[in-house]
């Protein structure tokens, strides 16, 4: 059975805005694009893209504070807390006509 996925247009002018900053960083695409099919520590997130720790966990919480990624979370058996991270993004869509930017976020819902 197929599934319809419908983008959701992006009409606020900082939001869109704000979109187009985080996806011109080449470290939040790298992220997103890893998180994409299945949620990472930031530790699997730094050592599969090759992005120093430090900028990983800072692009993290750009990304989490946008709404753009997600956070679950747990504690391990030693008393650690451990977080997972997965892109709620599948797919953004951009154009711009002369005057306007249009913005189309399609939902990663796998």
């Amino acid at each position: 059975m197929q599934t319809l996925i419908s983008a959701r247009k992006i009409e606020d002018d900082s939001r869109k805005d704000t979109i187009l900053e985080v996806m011109s960083d080449k470290y939040c695409r790298a992220i997103l694009e890893n998180t994409m099919e299945k949620s990472k520590s930031a530790m699997e997130i730094s050592s599969e893209t090759k992005i120093p720790i430090s900028t990983v966990y800072r692009r993290l919480q750009t990304l989490h504070d946008n709404k753009l990624l997600g956070i679950s979370g747990s504690i391990s058996d030693d008393g650690k807390k451990y977080f997972l991270y997965k892109s709620k993004v599948k797919a953004i869509a951009t154009s711009f006509n002369g005057h306007d930017v249009e913005i189309e976020i399609v939902p990663n819902i796998s």
